[in-house]
C-alpha cells in the first residue's frame, strides 16, 4: 500500500499500464517504479494484509 495516497498494489493484477504484468510479485517490481496515483517511489510502500 502506498503510504502517501493509499493505493494498493495487487500482485495478481500487476500494473500493466506501467509495465508490470499480472502476477508480478512485489519483490520483482523495479526500484524505479512509481505509484500510478501519486508518483511515490517503491520505498514509500508498505506491505499490508488484505
Amino acid at each position: 500500500m502506498c503510504l502517501i495516497c493509499g493505493w494498493l498494489y495487487d500482485e495478481a493484477a500487476g500494473d500493466p499500464e506501467h509495465g508490470l504484468a499480472p502476477g508480478t510479485a512485489w519483490a520483482d517490481v523495479p526500484m524505479n517504479w512509481t505509484c500510478p496515483e501519486c508518483g511515490a517511489r517503491k520505498e514509500d510502500f508498505e506491505m499490508v494484509q488484505i
